[in-house]
């Protein structure tokens, strides 16, 4: 019993490991089925297909996330953006270095104008894989518009929290514009003083 104390993993019966491989192998047979609807285009029916390879697969199964990715392909080539974003989170989820699932939702979030959440994940990829031609390109053309975007994030957030602290100062008579903030160049930290 000292040996197992702690030990994480489930420990399955003979009969329980014989259905999760029969249930994994009917999971497969739907993704192959999946994937022929896909090459006809029928992207609509691919996507049903792996959703029930998704049902059929052993819960947290590493395979899952090859489901997953191929379904977020299909919402891809529907549109629905919003839908490929979901599911490639849920495969990374499964299988934290996936790139190509990296690629798909990064591609997902350019279209949803997500410059910033498309350049994490591009960067990602290149930890990845340094030499990846989609993610280095994507790099270099999204770098200064997500940096735009993250400082247009910040000043709303800025602004939002000024609003907040007016509301509470001003039951004092105060107000934010009373103190000034100067960032320091070095470490990018700011000072507040009182006026």
């Amino acid at each position: 019993a000292a040996e197992t104390e702690g030990a994480e993993e489930e420990v399955l019966t003979e009969a329980e490991i014989l259905e999760r491989e029969e249930r994994l192998e009917r999971a497969r047979g739907l993704k192959l089925a999946g994937n022929k609807l896909f090459a006809e285009h029928n992207f609509a029916g691919a996507a049903s297909r792996y959703t029930e390879a998704l049902e059929e697969c052993p819960e947290k199964h590493k395979e899952g996330a090859v489901f997953y990715n191929n379904r977020a392909t299909c919402f891809f080539k529907m549109g629905d953006y919003d839908r490929v974003v979901q599911d490639c989170s849920a495969a990374l989820r499964l299988d934290k270095d996936y790139t190509k699932c990296l690629l798909r939702r990064a591609q997902a979030y350019e279209m949803q104008k997500k410059v910033a959440d498309a350049y994490d994940d591009f960067q990602r990829v290149l930890k990845l894989e340094s030499s990846n031609s989609i993610a280095l390109a994507a790099s270099r053309r999204l770098e200064g518009p997500a940096k735009e975007e993250r400082e247009k994030q910040k000043e709303e957030m800025m602004g939002k929290l000024k609003d907040l602290g007016n509301s509470v100062l001003g039951r004092f008579g105060m107000s934010l514009d009373n103190f000034k903030t100067v960032q320091d160049p070095n470490t990018g930290s700011y000072s507040i003083s009182y006026n």
